[in-house]
């Protein structure tokens, strides 16, 4: 049996296999909920960046987030490939025209990644899966209690630049659901550089950071990058409230179901501290 799924961030309607046997995913975030739903049988091949859980490395990989050999990938002929969209939206289109793409959309909050990563069983045919993985999310947010004392918080990720997070992204909506402020809430991104004569102002009580996939920074790194900027001076920094997330790969910038049931916890922990 067939049916018809329709793709809005694609604009497309694809034809899909009852229940896909055959997936490629090159979203490190559909791997991981895939996986966690009990699918990760049906996975046969991912991204180089698909690195949770531990069994996702052991699968064949097709690509990266933006390029792939087409022959190769024609050869293990997927049901289903699934992609996101922002910086993977090109990519999708492109493949789209040789092969069954889903581009799942960027979560912009805590509910969008519970919503996209249930997406993804629901379109590959999975839907008790989906469910379930659904409700184990949502009972692991009602485990979390809220802090008495709000903090403000600087949230910094290495990609080779610095970037922090504006009102559009979901660790923005994490800080703000555990009862604190990102001090770049406001600002009408979901990414950007930071201001750091803002950063000074702010003068935040946290500060987190998280150095680039695979790069192993220990404190004396990151109190280097803030001497170089000035910025020994902030009180986070001189009370030596400030938090390196968890190694070696991408913690807060990656939106699978671990996000909910790892980062958010640790984020709970560190900031009620």
């Amino acid at each position: 049996m067939s049916r018809k799924v329709y793709c809005e961030s694609l604009e497309i309607e694809l034809e899909l296999p009852d229940k896909c046997e055959r997936i490629i995913s090159f979203s490190p975030a559909v791997t991981e909920a895939l996986f966690v739903m009990g699918l990760g049988d049906k996975i046969i091949g991912v991204s180089a960046f698909c690195v949770r859980p531990e069994q996702a490395r052991k699968k064949p990989i097709l690509g990266s987030y933006s390029s792939v050999n087409i022959e190769r990938l024609s050869s293990f002929k997927p049901d289903l490939i699934f992609t996101t969209t922002g910086y993977q939206r090109d990519f999708a289109k492109k493949l789209s025209k040789l092969f069954n793409v889903y581009a799942i959309a960027l979560p912009t909050n805590i509910a969008g990644i519970i919503s996209t990563c249930t997406e993804v069983g629901i379109v590959a045919g999975y839907y008790d899966e989906a469910r379930n993985l659904e409700k184990k999310l949502f009972e692991s947010l009602k485990s979390i209690k809220q802090s008495g004392k709000s903090k403000s918080v600087y949230v910094e990720i290495d990609f080779d630049i610095p970037v922090t997070f504006g009102a559009y992204s979901y660790i923005t909506d994490s800080i703000n659901f555990l009862g604190h402020r990102n001090i770049f809430q406001n600002i009408p991104k979901e990414w950007l550089m930071p201001d750091f004569d803002f950063l000074k102002k702010e003068d935040p009580d946290v500060i987190i950071y998280e150095p680039k996939m695979f790069r192993d920074e220990r404190e004396e790194d990151l109190l280097e990058k803030f001497r170089k900027r000035n910025l020994m001076d902030l009180r986070a920094i001189k009370e030596r409230r400030f938090y390196i997330t968890p190694r070696p790969y991408d913690f807060l910038a990656h939106h699978g179901p671990s996000f909910i049931l790892e980062a958010i916890p640790w984020l709970q922990r560190i900031l009620n501290e």
